[in-house]
């Protein structure tokens, strides 16, 4: 069920809402909270119900292995408590790794030793890179007793929820377990109803009327390439960029759309997206790009190897296997694997560059250098992790530095004013966590926050704030109603969010 869907505009969310209320209010929060376990339970079988046991499976075990965990913990030295959290966490790879990488490591086989194994065609259970993360995770931190008491029906919602269920954002035990218990957890707020519209309302905005229409350019393009058709100078920079800002406005879309329908039943999600295009170098690109991500692969990835500890190769290595192993991570394809590569390729240059003893420069071009810099090497990524196999990525590419071909210089002016008109937006305009900055839109974006992450508009009490940061006004409801309105009318053609295929 997609939450573009018509079935679920109209459907599955407002009756889910509308229920959970109704019980909250005559049976009290348990029973609400077991509710919305069983209607995430059904949003997921909605797609194929087949998998149903495996989702239900893994959360059950992990729950035991879990509680297996903390019990051996007490003893001393800590009893099978290790073992028992390598078992688990080898279960839940072993899992992921059977469904999502059986065929790809036989295709690899097959090239590399030419073998001749046949491929086994297993279907991708749909969010089982999201869930395993979510349960690694739990029982890691179960091992280091950073997991405070929660009751089965409590981790069910944890691991289950509708809304983060499908692509994220990775959410930690702590951002749920904390607001579960609380004493009005699920009840019917006004405020809250207000605030999970409007930036549900927004993200569908920026996927149905943004994202999908300049689709429309980036999908013809790499489709030719990966038919082995030649690509032109303009072509390549047009699928390129475009493709750039597709990914940009689906996953901003579906973040939004995840976090503003959680916030309907009073919780709060952590971001996940944060302008990543203003990031002035690749180590705030990371910080701000699939941030629940980036902090997975730091805490449980990126730390277990040694981090920083080790020295600077140590550090520089670790940091590249990181990222390539993120990369596969989003797919079993070596084009995935060679975009983490690749990035962290960058962190290891970016990381030396800042350990140079050299004056810096901080003023606004130089700013603006940075960041068109960092933007056009991420862009450049992106082609391997747009494109259907290594060849139409080297087709894309060779299109970006051939001699260029201006035979139409109407099409070209047409392309440099929607260049302008994208970059505007996401370099200049606020997203949409600053704009509800003073109603705490997600679970890590406070008032405190802001002050550190200053707006693109004044942060003081003036007169450009009271018009333009969120509040329950009739101004701000017709804008989103708008924006409502044209996302409505833009869905004749129901299209799958990107980060739904890893």
């Amino acid at each position: 069920m997609l939450f573009n869907s018509p079935v679920f505009l109209f459907g599955f969310l407002p009756l889910t809402a509308l229920l959970c209320f109704a019980i909250r209010a005559k049976f009290g929060r348990e029973a609400s909270l077991g509710f919305l376990v069983l209607a995430s339970l059904f949003f997921y079988g909605w797609w194929n119900p087949v998998y149903l046991p495996l989702l239900i499976g893994l959360a059950v075990f992990n729950f035991l292995m879990a509680r297996a965990i903390l019990t051996e913990r007490q003893k001393p030295g800590g009893g099978w408590a290790t073992p028992l959290t390598t078992f688990g966490v080898t279960v839940d790879l072993a899992s992921l790794g059977y469904f999502k990488y059986t065929d790809f490591l036989i295709g690899t086989s097959n090239i590399v030793l030419d073998t001749d194994f046949p491929l086994q065609h297993i279907i991708l259970p749909l969010a089982i890179s999201f869930f395993t993360f979510q349960k690694i995770a739990y029982l890691v931190d179960a091992r280091r007793g950073d997991v405070e008491p929660h009751s089965f029906l409590e981790y069910c919602f944890f691991v289950m929820f509708f809304p983060q269920l499908i692509a994220g954002p990775i959410v930690h035990h702590k951002e749920i377990f904390s607001q579960t218990k609380l004493k009005r957890g699920f009840a019917f707020d006004r405020m809250n109803l207000m605030i999970g519209l409007t930036i549900f309302f927004v993200g569908l905005f920026k996927k149905v009327v943004l994202a999908d229409n300049v689709a429309l350019v980036a999908t013809p393009v790499f489709a030719h390439a990966a038919n082995g058709g030649d690509i032109g100078f303009v072509q390549a920079w047009e699928g390129m960029l475009a493709y750039t800002f597709q990914l940009y406005f689906d996953f901003s879309g579906y973040s939004d759309m995840a976090i503003g329908a959680a916030r309907i039943f009073g919780i709060k999600l952590p971001l996940n997206f944060h302008s990543p295009y203003q990031a002035l170098n690749i180590s705030d690109f990371w910080r701000r790009w699939h941030m629940t991500l980036s902090r997975f692969l730091r805490d449980y990835l990126y730390i277990s190897l040694g981090g920083n500890r080790h020295g600077k190769i140590r550090r520089y290595l670790n940091l590249f296997i990181t990222m390539a192993l993120g990369g596969l991570w989003h797919g079993p394809a070596w084009t995935f694997m060679l975009w983490g590569a690749a990035h962290g390729l960058m962190l290891v240059v970016n990381h030396g560059w800042s350990a140079l003893p050299i004056r810096r420069i901080n003023t606004w071009w130089s700013k603006g250098v940075a960041r068109t810099l960092t933007f056009l090497c991420v862009a450049l990524a992106w082609v391997l992790f747009r494109a259907a196999d290594l060849d139409a990525a080297m087709t894309i590419y060779h299109g970006l530095v051939a001699v260029p071909d201006f035979g139409n210089p109407a099409r070209f002016a047409e392309d440099i004013g929607w260049l302008v008109f994208w970059m505007g937006i996401v370099w200049f305009w606020p997203n949409t966590q600053q704009w509800l900055a003073m109603v705490r839109p997600a679970f890590n974006y406070k008032w405190a926050d802001r002050r550190r992450d200053p707006l693109l508009l004044p942060v003081d009490h003036t007169r450009f704030q009271r018009l333009f940061l969120w509040r329950p006004s009739m101004p701000v409801a017709i804008a989103v109603g708008l924006a409502t309105a044209a996302a409505f009318l833009s869905l004749q053609r129901v299209s799958e969010f990107l980060y739904f295929q890893f």
